[in-house]
């Protein structure tokens, strides 16, 4: 079973790098924070990257 990235939306400051990143995956939501859209939108290690990038380290893997 492949992995799950999820965002903690609590941490989230919607700065909006993930989307910049992997844009075919996150988005920002209209609460201006990151949400996932689509799981299978991308390499898992595009999503690293995304998450490696992320300044709160608010995205995750389940």
């Amino acid at each position: 079973m492949a992995r799950e990235v999820e965002v903690d939306q609590e941490v989230c400051i919607g700065c909006g790098l993930c989307a910049s990143i992997a844009p075919e995956v996150f988005r920002l939501n209209d609460g201006g924070v990151s949400e996932v859209y689509n799981q299978s939108g991308a390499e898992e290690d595009k999503i690293q990257q995304a998450i490696d990038s992320c300044p709160v380290s608010c995205i995750h893997w389940r």
